[in-house]
């Protein structure tokens, strides 16, 4: 290995996984950190850490010139971007290499071809790859997609053509009409602006009841291009994962050739280097058809390697080292044999009781579950901030087994034993999903699609799931075990844990950070003493009214847009009658602080 010190650009779990990686090889490392993450885990696995200059948003790890400086300062010979922030942005790359550094990731002229996901789908189309309905090129207004939408009628997709992770899509149904295609053109190009840097956007149209099937890609400059191995990630909420497994499970033989060689076309055409993901969407009738590509490491990537015995991290460092792939380099074929089956848990601070929202906020308890095949990718550990700039994931939970059915068993166990608490996680989805009928699959007969969570999960599933009473807060409630032993056999039994006296956990009292409680009860200091409050979701910042101080508006209508660990949510009126704003585009606001009153005729009066 050539490469002696690696500058991560990039924080939490993915972070932790770099520097772990890089002890591996025997490569130092060197972390950085906004105000917030001081003592983070990241700056604490790393060899080295140091500050960045400016603001606590997430622009702090976008700032080129300031990682580039402390890349000198330590003399870094190379740069791992991660995923997200600056991972797929070309102009970064180009000048990491400029600045005389190796870019762990494809050269930048193939970021620039296959981050456009517009000339990605041209590139696709050029090799035979499946598409669905759309455009190649930018739309440069509303009405061009509010046009494609009447031609090819709806469900149409507005894609950010520089998004990610979920973030620059927005799925527009024939029960939102028409009219709604411009409010999704704006919040797509909002979204992906915020996060990317890029605002254009493309639409397609939308393939219904859809699973997300992706190919791992690791392709090194001896000419070899390997598909790792292929995952399911269709168990979503609002497009951005919650549940991956490997290998992608339901397939036919058919299927399974049209993603492999599809995604290897794709890469080799493109002259890629590194790992990479192709991604694809396969519909309720069979039909596949290409999505994009992710010129970087995925979220997901723990799940092909524990079935395919890949390092794939390790891989991204041989590579830029210019070194084969190691189990071709053994002798082995293109592509590895995989073994068993994997499923991935993000463990996300979030609030699957009132909507999945954003739960910023400090951990107070962090155990892992241990046991055979068990695998914890954590970016925090008890006492971690969770601010609420960043994406909100904790961690990952990874649990392997010989079979899918075995492996299910053990991800259940696993996910019964985690234990958080300080702020609320998405731990309850999780235990009522690996029970869900549509999701086990115990017939072959596979339910699960790209807005099944949206469409069909209940908050009420989690609780029959975690079997902790019959109320959604219930979910969440912090139960003390003890052991009683009646008639010679001994019985666990949970209970509150203020039941015993104890203090109750801070994340389920009223206003704790991980409380989230909406509606006139949660109105702060500072309310109007008349009307209905209009609350905040969540902790975060409000982006756009869509109406104006004074207008009159209708229960249930949209009046105003927020923004959390780069979450948009769209807040409705509770009640009919004249809207008083409170809070301005751009104010920070709390978790059910109130955004705006609305008075209602009667009280006028």
């Amino acid at each position: 290995m050539t490469l002696h010190t690696v500058l991560i650009a990039n924080r939490g779990e993915i972070a932790v996984r770099i520097a772990r990686a890089a002890r591996d090889l025997g490569i130092r490392s060197v972390a950085v950190y906004s105000e917030p993450d001081v003592g983070a885990l990241h700056t604490r696995v790393a060899d080295e850490a140091y500050a960045l200059p400016g603001s606590t948003s997430a622009q702090t790890y976008m700032n080129i010139p300031a990682l580039l400086d402390i890349a000198a300062r330590v003399g870094a010979d190379c740069l791992h971007p991660g995923y997200g922030f600056l991972s797929e942005n070309a102009d970064f790359a180009r000048a990491v290499t400029t600045a005389g550094l190796t870019w762990i990731g494809p050269d930048p002229e193939t970021i620039d071809t296959l981050g456009d996901k517009m000339a990605a789908r041209q590139l696709a189309e050029s090799v035979g790859a499946p598409l669905a309905p759309g455009t190649s090129e930018p739309l440069t207004s509303w009405e061009q997609a509010r046009d494609f939408a009447a031609e090819h009628g709806l469900p149409v997709v507005v894609k950010a053509a520089f998004g990610g992770g979920g973030r620059g899509l927005k799925i527009v149904t024939r029960e939102d009409g028409l009219g709604a295609v411009e409010d999704a053109f704006a919040s797509a190009g909002r979204e992906a602006g915020s996060a990317f840097g890029r605002t254009e956007c493309f639409i397609e149209k939308f393939l219904e009841k859809p699973r997300h099937v992706e190919a791992q890609v690791l392709a090194d400059r001896h000419g070899h291009v390997s598909v790792v191995g292929l995952r399911d990630c269709s168990t979503q909420r609002r497009f951005q994962k919650l549940v991956e497994e490997a290998p992608a499970p339901f397939l036919t033989g058919g299927q399974r050739r049209q993603i492999t060689e599809g995604a290897r076309s794709i890469c080799a055409a493109a002259g890629y280097v590194g790992a990479g993901t192709v991604e694809f969407i396969v519909a309720d009738d069979g039909t596949v058809s290409f999505l994009e590509v992710n010129t970087r490491v995925q979220v997901e990537h723990p799940v092909t390697e524990v079935t395919s015995g890949v390092d794939i991290v390790a891989e991204q460092f041989r590579i830029a080292a210019g070194e084969p792939l190691s189990w071709i380099a053994a002798g082995g074929a293109t592509d590895p044999e995989t073994s068993g089956h994997a499923f991935e848990f993000r463990i996300n601070a979030e609030d699957v009781a009132n909507g999945f929202v954003p739960c910023p906020g400090t951990v107070d308890r962090f155990e892992v579950p241990t046991g055979p095949g068990v695998r914890v990718d954590a970016g925090v550990v008890p006492g971690s901030r969770v601010p609420g700039f960043y994406d909100s994931m904790l961690g990952k939970l990874i649990v392997w087994g010989p079979t899918r059915e075995v492996a299910l068993r053990r991800a259940r166990a696993a996910l019964d034993e985690f234990r958080v608490s300080g702020v609320r996680t998405v731990l309850p989805f999780h235990r009522s999903i690996v029970r869900e009928p549509a999701f086990v699959a115990a017939d072959g007969n596979f339910g699960i699609y790209t807005d099944w969570v949206d469409t069909c999960w209940s908050p009420s599933s989690a609780v029959a799931g975690a079997g902790n009473g019959d109320k959604v807060e219930d979910a969440y409630v912090e139960r003390t075990e003890i052991s009683v032993e009646i008639d010679g056999r001994l019985h666990r039994v949970g209970i509150p844990a203020g039941a015993l006296g104890a203090v109750t956990v801070a994340a389920e009292a009223p206003g704790a950070p991980g409380a989230v409680t909406v509606g006139a009860g949660s109105v702060g200091t500072g309310a109007p003493g008349a009307g209905s409050p209009v609350p905040s979701p969540f902790a975060g910042t409000v982006v756009e009214w869509k109406v104006a101080d004074g207008a009159q508006v209708s229960e249930g209508e949209t009046v105003v847009t927020v923004e959390a660990m780069k979450m948009e949510r769209a807040v409705t009126a509770p009640a009919a009658g004249t809207l008083q704003i409170i809070r301005d585009a751009g104010d920070t606001v709390a978790s059910g602080q109130p955004l705006a009153v609305i008075v209602e005729e009667s009280a006028r009066r």
